[in-house]
Formats: structure tokens, C-alpha cells, sequence
């Protein structure tokens, strides 16, 4: 028997084999709801995996679009090519093949699919700690610092998990530069007046 199992679409019960491919609509063993399933014949058979990862094909059962001595496991959900489970991509609860993976890709019309992320992080630690060494752009890069940094404090750093330590050296900066300018303000303002 395969390990997957299929189940009643009203109860969520687990259907015996006797239930699969039958013309007629047959009654649930648990909820007595009426019922039709219709399966592959590979699907009751017990398969072996070869060193390729993929599960041999017999005869009379569906290949995979990519590699037709593979056995297709499901259909892709844009395209409906036929894909063994090496080729099967899961992708917001759906079943797609790589090419349409590829093809929404360069199309954007796959809109969950994040290939890159702006690291609002670097960016302000960047402009807190470059200007350092002309000293007089500090006066516009600390405050953008620090509004980038307080900003996109809760926006997701990187596809890679970072910890907040940018974000934090760059506030640590951006208000040190910030106190020192407002310290030579008021110097400045106080020997004036």
C-alpha cells in the first residue's frame, strides 16, 4: 500500500482501497457521504527509488515533462506538465515545476516569490560610519541614519536571519554625531550672543 493516504473531502477520514476507481459513487466508511475517487494504478503500488531520487516508471503510468524514465507524483498547478518529485516544486501550498518557477521569476508574475531584500540595516550603518571621515557630511548623513535606522527598525533584515546589531550601531552613531552637533551649536551660539 502507498504511504500517502486519501481521505473523505466532508470528514477527512482516511478511504480504503476498496473506494478507489469504482465507476459508481460509493459511500464514505465514517460519514456514509457519497464519494468518488479516481487514482493512478502506480498509486497502489509499492515503488522502488533508484541513486536518481526519483521513482521508476512503469508501464502504463505517466512520466515527469523533464525526466520521462521518472514517475510523475502531480501535475504542475500553472503550467499542468507532469513532474516527479524531483522536479516538484512546493510554492504557496501549490505544486509548480521549475520552469514556471523561472518564468515568474524573470516576469514578476509571481508575487511571494523573494529573491532579494534591501538591507535597510547596512544602509544606515553605511551612513552613519563612512562620513566619519569627511566630518562636515555628518551633519545630513547622521539624521538619515538615525531615520532609516528608528524607520525599518521591524522590517525583515535579510533572507538570511541578522541579528539587529547594524541597526543598533548605526543609532549609537547617528545620535553621537548628532549630540556633537548640537554641542558645537550651542557653543557656537553662546560665544556669538
Amino acid at each position: 500500500m502507498h504511504n500517502q493516504l486519501i481521505t473523505c473531502t466532508k470528514c477527512n477520514k482516511p478511504l480504503s482501497n476498496q473506494s478507489y476507481n469504482t465507476f459508481d459513487l460509493s459511500e464514505c466508511p465514517s460519514c456514509n457521504a457519497l464519494i468518488r475517487v479516481d487514482v493512478f494504478p502506480a498509486f497502489l503500488k509499492e515503488h522502488k527509488t533508484d541513486q536518481a531520487g526519483g521513482e521508476e516508471l512503469f508501464d502504463a503510468e505517466s512520466g515527469c515533462f523533464f525526466h520521462p524514465q521518472k514517475r510523475a507524483v502531480t501535475p504542475c498547478a500553472i503550467c499542468g506538465r507532469f513532474l516527479c518529485s524531483m522536479c516538484d516544486i512546493e510554492f504557496n501550498g501549490q505544486h509548480v515545476c521549475p520552469a514556471c518557477i523561472d518564468t515568474g521569476k524573470k516576469k514578476k508574475k509571481l508575487k511571494n516569490l523573494e529573491t532579494h531584500r534591501t538591507l535597510y540595516d547596512s544602509i544606515s550603518l553605511v551612513l552613519a560610519t563612512i562620513p566619519l571621515l569627511i566630518f562636515y557630511v555628518t551633519i545630513i548623513t547622521a539624521p538619515m541614519s538615525l531615520f532609516i535606522a528608528l524607520k525599518y527598525w521591524k522590517s525583515p533584515s535579510s533572507i538570511i536571519p541578522r541579528t539587529k546589531v547594524r541597526l543598533i550601531l548605526a543609532v549609537f552613531f547617528s545620535v553621537l554625531q548628532i549630540t556633537g552637533w548640537t554641542i558645537l551649536f550651542v557653543y557656537l551660539f553662546r560665544k556669538v550672543f
